[in-house]
């Protein structure tokens, strides 16, 4: 069982070593099992799936905030002598992956966002309904209905199920207080990177105007809205959206030959790094 920096994680290995290897980053209170294989063994690339701190295999606790697992990502990345990679998300991994490319620069060639916003609209009292034993059932009922649609597979259905049962309560009231507080409208002009933009037509979590609005603001995005999905879109339709990958990471390839990555790391990321070890 590969484990590095605490985290565990599944790898494909392909592609040329010069290759940037991609990270997928799962959604709040999930595993990397929730990673179909069409993008786990994306053809022609090197990919790293993982769980989380304090998800599925990995070791140790969740966290309270977007910040510190940012940090647990760049320890991660440090682990394995990674210095850039493209980090794919999912969800709450979509906002990680987005706040990664704004305080650590230097260590994100590439950017997928999957069911994505700038924030999050938290069903209300999810968090309160999560903290309390006696309201925990009715949480997770309630994030199972949010993100099934009516082209969930019922194997899929059951496996995001069978994974919420299994997340510790502290983890997924903690990844959803981290949902809550991420809001990075502010901040979205300071991205130049190219970035795809996916979402499902039918996703009640994350809605197509919280990708659009995203899309539109970053300078460099591109929009795939996937039919016949929900927020469960990597399983209800994961061809479409290896395509879509398959094809943003080709423009990428053009994009960065033409354009120089940063390779110093700001004052202000440095800071960052310390307040998320903090916070573990």
């Amino acid at each position: 069982m590969p484990v590095s920096a605490n985290l565990y994680y599944a790898q494909h290995t392909a592609g040329e070593p010069e290759q940037k290897p991609i990270i997928l980053i799962h959604d709040a209170g999930s595993t990397h099992q929730c990673w179909p294989a069409e993008l786990r063994r994306l053809p022609g690339q090197t990919v790293f799936a993982l769980d989380l701190p304090g998800h599925g295999n990995s070791g140790g606790v969740g966290y309270q905030s977007v910040g510190a697992y940012c940090g647990a990502l760049v320890e991660f990345l440090a682990s394995l002598n990674l210095y850039q990679a493209v980090f794919v998300g999912h969800g709450l991994g979509a906002a990680i992956s987005l706040m990664l490319a704004l305080d650590f620069p230097q260590h994100v060639a590439g950017l997928g966002l999957i069911s994505a916003g700038a924030s999050f609209r938290v069903p209300p009292n999810l968090t309160d309904y999560l903290s309390s034993p006696t309201t925990l059932l009715n949480a997770r009922e309630l994030i199972q209905r949010m993100q099934l649609s009516p082209f969930t597979p019922a194997r899929a259905a059951q496996q995001a199920e069978d994974i919420l049962a299994k997340t510790r309560p502290s983890v997924l009231y903690g990844d959803w207080l981290a949902c809550e507080q991420f809001d990075l409208h502010d901040r979205l002009s300071e991205l130049s990177l190219p970035a795809l933009v996916a979402c499902g037509e039918q996703d009640r979590l994350t809605p197509p105007g919280q990708a659009r609005h995203l899309a539109q603001v970053l300078e460099n995005a591109q929009l795939r809205l996937i039919r016949a999905a929900g927020h469960l879109a990597l399983q209800e339709q994961p061809a479409a959206l290896a395509a879509a990958l398959t094809d943003y990471l080709g423009a990428l390839e053009t994009w960065r030959q033409s354009v120089p990555l940063p390779v110093a790391l700001p004052e202000s990321a440095r800071r960052k790094v310390g307040r998320a070890s903090q916070d573990e």
